[in-house]
């Protein structure tokens, strides 16, 4: 088992900014979907630099690795595989909270999300007994030299 924190990256929000205006556009090139213009390819070399290790934590699923990763220019990436919901899922959480603690299996890790709120947080120090932080990204925004900083500071 590596000893590298994992990094669950979420990809609307935090490497494709939403819900504002006037969005720098990177590349024309968009495989149909014109979001995937706004994601900046100098956030894969600095998520590269950070040392973690770098997981999909995202619907996108395996489609992060087919549009994303070359954009970014990562490799393919491990993907969480998301269960179906159920009735038994902790009430006021992110749907994806638990599966991430359980795909963490003890270890220590970040995790990107626009949507990260702090009930989570509540719920995963009780829940993992490893370091882990969450941080929200803001959508409009998405990933900055702010939350670079803040991830810095952490690991």
């Amino acid at each position: 088992m590596s000893s590298r924190p994992l990094l669950f990256l979420d990809v609307d929000g935090p490497l494709i900014p939403f819900g504002g205006t006037d969005y720098p556009t990177y590349s024309q090139s968009t495989d149909g979907n014109p979001l995937l213009g706004r994601i900046n390819p100098a956030l894969g070399p600095r998520l590269s630099a950070l040392g973690c290790a770098l997981v999909w934590a995202t619907t996108w699923t395996t489609g992060a690795n087919d549009h994303l990763s070359p954009r970014l220019g990562l490799p393919d990436l491990p993907v969480v595989d998301w269960p179906d919901p159920s009735d038994d899922d902790p009430i006021g959480i992110h749907w994806k909270t638990p599966t991430l603690v359980a795909w963490a299996a003890g270890r220590p890790f970040i995790w990107l999300d626009d949507e990260v709120t702090d009930r989570d947080r509540s719920w995963v120090r009780a829940n993992h007994a490893a370091p882990a932080l969450l941080h929200t990204v803001d959508p409009t925004r998405g990933l900055t030299d702010e939350d670079f900083a803040v991830l810095s500071r952490w690991l």
